[in-house]
């Protein structure tokens, strides 16, 4: 499985009760530190494994450097702050890559091993389940104003804690709770992996936007105009598929493309309930945001 409902990763047998989960991921900087980024990047990639379900075992580093333009310190730093994330998730750095490129990107090919009869999809939620988010959301809009100079020290602490925050966690919680789905939220945006999930199982996925929660501070920088383009290129791409309006300033941030989101998880309503008294009581962070409904014309609904 892994390409027919834009799966967040590929998952290929291998034997009885046992199959690899692989993904890779590759981003620019988003963050001026070199340790930094080399985490947010690994961390990012280790989420599709998590959002599965799976245990990531092994990766391989992807490294596109401008050796002209940067001295040799700013990539091993960028190499330290990735095996700090791998070592946190008790994955194995096996080998890599390195190309002399003009922009400087980093990231990682991760395997994983996972139970095939476990595997969460995101193309299997079911009518009456509840939506809960893991971590919140504004990632995109924090980045474009970190790169502008013009973010808050305190929002862009925050949004850098959450990106180097793993999905560990989360996933094994959710495992625990038998999700019926789940994705992580990431550069489409948390309404274009929402409609990945709905087109994907044929539902509506109602999200109360008033729900979702934000980085510090996201509204402020939104009204400066520190949006990315891609939360206007994820927004047009929903259109379509979304009931009622969808296109002002209110419903912005959940077009927001992240880097390193939390995971979008479908439970039935008494499962969520347990995930949500277990994250109260002992982590990871969790808030639910929505339900799926039966399919009701559009794949999406925002209120």
């Amino acid at each position: 499985m892994g390409l027919g409902t834009s799966d967040d990763a590929g998952v290929y047998r291998i034997g009885e009760g046992c199959a690899l989960v692989e993904s890779v991921d590759i981003i620019t900087p988003l963050v001026d530190d070199p340790f930094t980024f080399g985490r947010i990047a690994a961390a990012n990639a280790l989420s599709d494994i998590y959002a599965m379900g799976g245990r990531p075992v092994t990766a391989m580093n992807l490294l596109f450097f401008p050796s002209s333009a940067l001295p040799g310190e700013i990539l091993r730093e960028i190499l330290n702050g990735g095996s700090a994330a791998l070592r946190e998730a008790g994955c194995c750095l096996v080998g890599g890559h390195t190309v002399e490129d003009d922009e400087l990107k980093y990231g990682l090919s991760v395997t994983g091993l996972i139970d095939p009869d476990k595997v969460v999809r995101n193309s299997t939620p079911r009518p009456g389940d509840r939506l809960i988010i893991t971590k919140p959301i504004g990632t995109g809009i924090v980045s474009t104003a970190i790169k502008a100079e013009l973010c808050p020290i305190e929002t862009a602490s925050e949004a850098i804690r959450w990106m180097t925050h793993l999905n560990d966690r989360a996933s094994s919680l959710m495992l625990r709770c038998g999700a019926s789905a789940a994705t992580d939220v990431t550069g489409f945006g948390l309404a274009g992996h929402s409609l990945e999930m709905a087109r994907g199982g044929g539902v509506t996925l109602r999200i109360d936007s008033d729900s979702v929660p934000l980085l510090p501070r996201l509204r402020e920088l939104i009204d400066d105009g520190l949006v990315p383009a891609g939360c206007y290129r994820n927004r047009e791409h929903c259109a379509p598929y979304l009931a009622g309006a969808g296109s002002g300033d209110r419903f912005l941030p959940l077009f927001d493309p992240q880097t390193s989101g939390g995971l979008l998880i479908a439970l039935a309503p008494e499962q969520a309930a347990i995930f949500l008294r277990l994250a109260i009581a002992d982590g990871p962070y969790a808030v639910e945001i929505g339900e799926v409904l039966s399919f009701s014309g559009h794949h999406l609904e925002f209120t």
